[in-house]
């Protein structure tokens, strides 16, 4: 999208500034949103640069001094479950804050939202797709399958047709492309129009073995529950064995989610026919309570 004269009001910016991953951020809600995101760095830094940059070039306008295009569609190449989602949801949000966007909110879709099965039909699905995330977001997941079909498969006229979306909305839409690395560098080889069209390519590494660990502590501590301490060691031995043997598809936090939740089911279970429940019983989750790595698909 192009930043436009209707973004001059002074009260979207923000007034001062407080980071951790970025000394020169905002101090927004959204922007903490992001900062308070387990591991990431990479991802927060870029998306800080951005920011900030676009919101110099409004401020160079104003003074009446050149200013550059700002395209912010971009591409999201990483593994599942490393937050790629997340951070575009929190991505719109930031966006609204500064004044980008109108409404800043997620439109998910992928092949199937987009794609028709007659003539005429993905034109029209891809263009409702669009309207949906009009002043926000439009994400497309494992948006190289739409150029995997052949000659006859709709996918390319889904592409063609979010591309001419894009310059026709250009100052209230935001696109991002999602998927794994290797298919989603593949996509872009295939399609040479679409690199001008999404500059912007962010690359989502798979989380490291504390960073799960801190991820599993967090989802735990949402539902107010607690590892002990053989727990907790438990955990870490789970996890060092799930970062050491791990293929694309294993799902980064996407595991430790499901891990998380079996593990409060298997607590559950342990403690149902208990008389007398403690507070201490109902919060805990004891390393018996952990599923080994096997019972877990990844």
């Amino acid at each position: 999208m192009q930043i436009s004269k209707k973004f001059n009001n002074p009260e979207v910016f923000p007034q001062r500034a407080s980071s951790n991953f970025c000394p020169e951020i905002f101090d927004r809600p959204s922007f903490k949103e992001l900062d308070k995101l387990i591991g990431l760095m990479d991802v927060k830094k870029m998306l800080a640069e951005i920011t900030a940059f676009s919101l110099i070039q409004i401020k160079r306008s104003e003074q009446n001094l050149k200013s550059q295009p700002v395209s912010l569609h971009m591409i999201f190449k990483g593994n599942p479950g490393t937050g790629k989602t997340t951070v575009a949801r929190i991505l719109g949000k930031i966006f609204k804050d500064i004044g980008l966007l109108d409404k800043g909110h997620l439109v998910e879709v992928e092949r199937a939202d987009l794609v028709g099965e007659y003539i005429g039909h993905t034109a029209q699905k891809a263009k409702e797709s669009v309207q949906k995330a009009l002043g926000g977001i439009l994400f497309v997941d494992e948006a190289y399958t739409l150029a995997q079909g052949g000659e006859k498969d709709f996918g390319k006229e889904a592409i063609a047709t979010i591309v001419k979306q894009m310059e026709d909305h250009r100052d209230n839409l935001v696109v991002i492309l999602a998927g794994y690395c290797n298919e989603m560098d593949h996509f872009v080889r295939s399609n040479p129009g679409l690199r001008s069209r999404f500059p912007i390519h962010i690359h989502f590494n798979d989380y490291l073995c504390e960073e799960l660990f801190q991820i599993a502590l967090h989802l735990y501590a949402e539902r107010e529950y607690a590892l002990s301490s053989a727990g907790r060691w438990k955990l870490k031995h789970i996890l060092t064995e799930f970062t050491s043997h791990r293929h694309p598809h294993s799902g980064n936090a996407r595991f430790v989610r499901n891990l998380t939740e079996k593990s409060i089911r298997r607590q559950a279970l342990r403690i149902i026919d208990k008389t007398h429940l403690t507070r201490k019983d109902l919060t805990t989750i004891e390393d018996v309570d952990l599923p080994e790595l096997a019972d877990l698909k990844t």
